[in-house]
């Protein structure tokens, strides 16, 4: 039987059910990865679930979010998560030593092998052919602890890329191409598996700045193959034992099939706010620009600073224009100070911030009231910059670097400058930022700041639910709304009682002070509630304020993964246009609730309207077993 790359991967792997799509399975995880943002969570699971030393693998732990250190909380934050990994055998990536994502795919990453990881973006890795997927922080420390991940088996994309990028048309460009076609829930319950003749055109980074932006397709995760590319950019980063090649079987058949002419291709932005809102730059040509922002996991490697850098060579910033660069990596930033590029781009007028997510999760510089910022970054959400009246548009550095120059938004296709650059035939490698763990890890003691507060947790399911709807919210809901990430809260994700004071805030002031008054109650969403980051404090918070269920059109994957591990009911309506008949603070009631669910269906009575809505319990065996138990921990304590 022939089989695609997502297949053959995930056939390694498997441990539980068969690889039909819609059905789950279980899959064995080789790597995983956390981030300070997600991670402090993550290891107090671990700790929860006295695991003595992780079973992956390779499993590390990196600094790269919570870098502003305004307070004490994101130093001890780092403290915990040093001493903690280094307990448990995790490897640390101190402060400074670069984004995740970026790191990862340098230092760790290896072509065949599955990761696992508590950041959305980590499909970042499929650029080196990893099924490289993006999680919770419990699925992660599960993970970590040798458990089996699960996830419903997804359909293949195949997108056929063919024909060879023109100069100043970019891997940027290919991705918003196909956010463009598929949307920003397109790729729900699927891989996004990339093939042609164009793959080969590809270096190592650019294929990572496409599967990167994978997760705004909502995808499960996206994969290149491993070829000839891959072995030259592991070999010049001196890991070159660790390569293999792997493609598709010659004739492996796909669910879908997309074709991108990358001849064809023009420069392309997404307009606010959202990745999917896409047009081609000639068209909105001419925008003033306030701000310029050049780094993230998406554009950040050394092949992208050093076309910014050429093109920013000899020139000075825009007067109107504030431009700052963050460089992904330590391995970067020291290799563009070491070949004057770094000069280049400060005597041009760029700010340098140091090497992590920074701006891109509102981390600092956001921009002015009503300000056009433009980022070469992977989200753009309404407020996600730190400035709720900004509009904030997503493009290539190319783009964003001939902008900064000019003031206005600009097509980089009238620039003149050369901008080839040649992939290094060997990168600067220095790991001395990277933290192994220790030998023996009894004799570490744990450090636990004031900050950290333990986590909720749930109680197995009862069979009859009441309360009042606490807020009701649009499609394509986020993360961020339901859980806000800017810079005065990102602190305390170690804190859920804090937190909880700004739940939904962005959509309903009102709504964590009516959540307590009420003790609780439902959540009424529209289509893709939950898109965005994986951050699994937009589950927690909501149980921490008593949310008993989530009653939506339809769920984003990892949020709704996420529920189900909180215990918290995650219902679809089966009839969408019930979603228009509920008012806020309706009072709704459900009986005969766990004999319901397990049939697949609830009915729940609206009081306060003497009406019944039906609404599907869309759930694996596993995901019932863990909803009846209260979540994933209390499930975990019953079977083990």
């Amino acid at each position: 039987m022939a089989y695609n790359l997502t297949q053959k991967i995930i056939k390694e792997h498997l441990l539980e059910g068969e690889m039909i799509p819609g059905n789950e399975i279980g899959i064995k995880i080789d790597q995983t990865l956390t981030q300070d943002s997600t991670g402090t969570m993550a290891y107090l699971q671990l700790e929860a679930m006295e695991i003595d030393k992780v079973k992956t693998k390779k499993s590390v732990a990196y600094i790269d979010h919570n870098m502003l250190q305004q307070g004490f909380e994101n130093a001890d934050d780092h403290k915990y998560i040093q001493t903690v990994a280094h307990k448990h055998g995790v490897y640390f990536s101190r402060p400074g030593n670069g984004i995740c994502h970026q790191v990862h795919l340098e230092r760790f990453g290896v072509p065949g092998e599955t990761l696992l990881g508590s950041d959305s973006h980590t499909p970042t890795g499929g650029g080196i052919g990893m099924l490289a997927i993006g999680a919770g922080g419990l699925d992660v420390a599960v993970a970590m602890g040798g458990g089996t991940y699960y996830i419903t088996m997804p359909k293949v994309v195949n997108v056929k890329l063919t024909g060879k990028l023109r100069p100043f048309v970019t891997a940027k460009d290919i991705i918003l191409e196909v956010l463009r076609v598929m949307s920003v829930k397109g790729g729900v319950g699927k891989v996004v598996e990339y093939t042609g003749e164009g793959v080969s055109t590809l270096s190592v980074p650019e294929r990572a700045t496409i599967t990167n932006m994978g997760a705004e397709l909502g995808a499960t995760t996206s994969i290149f193959q491993s070829d000839d590319v891959t072995h030259s950019f592991l070999k010049a980063q001196g890991r070159e034992e660790v390569w293999k090649e792997l493609k598709a079987d010659a004739d492996a058949t796909y669910d879908e099939m997309i074709t991108i002419n990358l001849d064809e291709l023009e420069p392309l932005v997404a307009m606010p706010h959202s990745p999917d809102n896409v047009e081609k730059v000639a068209n909105v040509k001419g925008l003033k620009v306030n701000q310029v922002c050049i780094g993230s996991c998406t554009n950040s490697s050394f092949l992208d600073m050093m076309k910014v850098a050429k093109i920013l060579k000899g020139n000075t910033v825009h007067p109107d224009v504030s431009l700052v660069i963050a460089p992904g990596s330590k391995q970067v930033l020291n290799m563009l100070a070491e070949n004057g590029a770094l000069a280049d781009m400060i005597a041009a007028g760029a700010r340098i911030l140091e090497s992590g997510c920074g701006p891109c999760i509102g981390m600092g510089q956001a921009p002015a009231t009503d300000a056009i910022t433009i980022r070469t970054f992977n989200r753009n959400f309404k407020g996600r910059c730190g400035t709720v009246s900004a509009g904030a548009y997503l493009l290539s550095p190319e783009t964003a670097a001939v902008s900064a120059l000019k003031g206005e938004l600009t097509d980089p296709t009238t620039c003149k400058t050369n901008i080839d650059v040649i992939m290094p035939e060997k990168f600067f490698v220095n790991d001395n930022m990277v933290v192994p763990p220790a030998e023996d890890g009894s004799k570490v003691e744990v450090i636990k700041g004031p900050n950290i507060k333990p986590f909720p947790l749930n109680k197995e399911l009862e069979d009859s639910v009441k309360g009042k709807i606490l807020i009701i919210v649009e499609d394509n809901i986020t993360t961020d709304h339901i859980m806000p990430s800017n810079a005065k809260l990102l602190p305390f994700r170690s804190n859920i009682p804090h937190l909880a004071n700004f739940c939904l805030t962005p959509c309903d002031e009102e709504f964590p002070a009516r959540a307590k008054q009420n003790g609780g109650g439902f959540i009424i969403g529209g289509d893709n509630y939950g898109q965005g980051s994986s951050r699994e404090h937009a589950a927690l918070v909501p149980l921490y304020l008593g949310v008993k269920a989530v009653l939506v059109k339809s769920f984003a994957r990892i949020h709704k993964a996420n529920l189900i591990n909180s215990g918290i009911l995650p219902l679809t309506f089966a009839n969408i246009n019930d979603y228009d008949n509920i008012e806020l603070n309706d009072e709704l009631i459900m009986e005969n609730v766990i004999q319901q669910v397990k049939a697949g269906k609830v009915i729940v009575h609206n009081k306060s309207k003497n009406t019944d809505y039906e609404l599907n319990v869309e759930l694996s065996q596993k995901e019932l077993s863990i909803i009846l138990a209260g979540g994933r921990i209390n499930y975990l304590k019953n079977t083990l």
